[in-house]
């Protein structure tokens, strides 16, 4: 399951659970090699016996609790939300996930597992006609003031579409509100209230907690404002798809509704804004991403003062280079980024980037995978020179590629939406073939095949006629009507190319061959073995 946005803050454990988690070490007998202070402390008062907990644990978060969560916020929002679908055109039922949000480039793949993105789920829909393209939808989130005179910082998913923004103070006061500023792309937002003398907490970016170290947080999950829960940082630097964001990982519990609320750490500094959990019901199962304060700091700062969040641009629909395809293209180990399509006309075509092409650095940065490329593109600017490190055909070249600006996310989906080649009946019977090593029969794309399968004069490429059953072909989702318009290093324009692309991953050594597979005006590179 992916992560799910959420709405969520975490907060301070009350006291009488602290103590219960004192009481359970009672029976926990430590190594011997641990330092006396380490040890649970018995303390001997007139009553029952307790024990202390040990240097770094609190007792309570109550104080920090009282500091901070005045300047925790609940928002309520009144939004249009559109019907749209979701997923790649042609791609959705591919047994692997590969394309992330936007489908375009420089973006990374969606975390293994698949699963749902933000889907409103912070919402209540409302009402609206049935027939309509769009509903009016009920929502509630978290944000925090991050200044005196009434600026808040929440969730781009909490705010945008939104029609109506109402704010709700600790003190129960309702203010309207209007958003400032949205970022798609980290999903990040900052809105406004009108007044001074608003309480207010300040992100935290030199002193970060270390890995185990407590966390609190504030928000109104499910909408009961004022929440408070804890836990310790699980890890930094995850990649949950989301491409422009290396998030945190807490356990504090975090839940719908806290979307856009603050993580502090003891010292009652924010360290983090709540933006999804992994859940397989929309509950909290203790794993919950924030988006670190530095990221979040600098975005809020250019929201606030009118500046447009830009980012750099490639122009090409990346892949995560899986084992597999590894293997397929001869490359040793899983690393770097794999080219499945170029944008015609976009920076890399210009530059001679191909598909095919795994991205193993940029600018003598390394690649570990597809989010980090997206991630050294984006803070690039518009005409910065991005030297590409490449694995082409088993050799390393570089390829300097002159940065673009990124479309927005809104345009980068309207983009991977459109269909531009539906496939119409098909009344013609499709010749019969024999399945090669890979298990597909293939035919030559001419016009019998174009009209039989609703294809473009402009495809190129061997159609799929057959799909043997039980191949890896028929496992990963190949069927007919596809066009293999890559295979290996070349370029198909007939059946014999695929077969010659299989004779020299042989003769390489290899299991396998990487092939582009075109359906639906979407192209994706999938690596299938060659069968015996």
């Amino acid at each position: 399951m992916a992560p799910k946005k959420t709405g969520f803050i975490v907060g301070a454990v009350a006291g009488a659970g602290v103590a219960a988690a004192a009481l359970a070490g009672v029976g926990l007998r430590l190594p011997e090699a641990s330092a006396d202070n380490a040890r649970p402390k018995l303390i001997q008062t007139a009553g029952a016996p307790i024990f202390a907990p040990p240097p770094g644990a609190p007792l309570s978060f109550a104080d920090i609790f009282d500091r901070v969560s005045p300047a925790v916020v609940s928002i309520n929002v009144t939004s249009k939300v559109e019907r749209t679908a979701r997923g790649i055109p042609g791609f959705q039922n591919f047994p692997f996930d590969i394309v992330p949000r936007g489908g375009k480039p420089g973006q990374g793949g969606k975390p293994p597992g698949g699963g749902d993105e933000d889907d409103g789920s912070d919402a209540a829909p409302g009402g609206g006609g049935g027939g309509d393209d769009s509903n009016s939808a009920m929502a509630s989130g978290s944000g925090f003031f991050i200044s005196a005179d009434g600026y808040i910082v929440t969730n781009n998913h909490v705010v945008e579409n939104s029609t109506d923004i109402k704010v709700v103070l600790k003190d129960e006061r309702e203010l309207p509100a209007k958003v400032v500023g949205r970022d798609e792309g980290t999903d990040l937002a900052v809105i406004k209230v009108e007044g001074k003398n608003f309480p207010y907490v300040n992100f935290e970016n030199s002193a970060r907690p270390r890995v185990g170290d407590w966390v609190i947080a504030v928000g109104n999950p499910f909408g009961l404002g004022g929440t408070a829960t804890a836990g310790i940082i699980s890890a930094y630097g995850r990649d949950i798809g989301e491409t422009f964001v290396d998030y945190i990982q807490i356990d504090a519990p975090i839940n719908r509704g806290n979307s856009g609320g603050p993580t502090f750490d003891i010292y009652g500094r924010v360290i983090g804004v709540n933006t999804a959990i992994f859940s397989p019901s929309g509950g909290s199962v203790g794993i919950g991403f924030a988006i670190p304060s530095d990221v979040a700091d600098t975005i809020t700062k250019q929201l606030m003062s009118g500046g447009k969040i830009t980012r750099g641009y490639l122009g090409a629909t990346i892949q995560p280079v899986t084992p597999d395809i590894a293997e397929s293209v001869g490359m040793p180990g899983k690393k770097g980024a794999l080219v499945a399509e170029l944008v015609p006309g976009g920076p890399a075509e210009k530059a001679g980037v191909q598909p095919g092409d795994v991205v193993l650095s940029v600018n003598g940065h390394p690649v570990k995978n597809a989010s980090e490329l997206t991630r050294e593109v984006a803070s690039s600017r518009s005409g910065d020179t991005l030297n590409l490190n490449i694995m082409r055909a088993g050799q390393q070249k570089t390829v300097a590629v002159k940065s673009g600006v990124r479309p927005s996310e809104a345009d980068l989906a309207r983009a991977q939406s459109q269909d531009p080649n539906e496939r119409g009946p098909t009344p013609e019977t499709a010749p019969s073939a024999r399945p090669n090593a890979l298990g597909l029969a293939l035919g030559p794309l001419d016009e019998a095949a174009r009209r039989r399968y609703g294809l473009s004069a402009d495809v190129r490429g061997a159609v799929v006629e057959n799909v043997a059953t039980g191949t890896d072909a028929a496992k990963k989702g190949l069927k007919r009507g596809d066009v293999l318009v890559r295979a290996g290093d070349r370029g198909i324009t007939s059946p014999q190319d695929v077969v010659a692309a299989i004779d020299a991953s042989k003769k390489a050594g290899r299991t396998s061959v990487l092939v582009f597979i075109y359906r639906d005006g979407r192209q994706l590179g999938v690596p299938l073995k060659i069968e015996k």
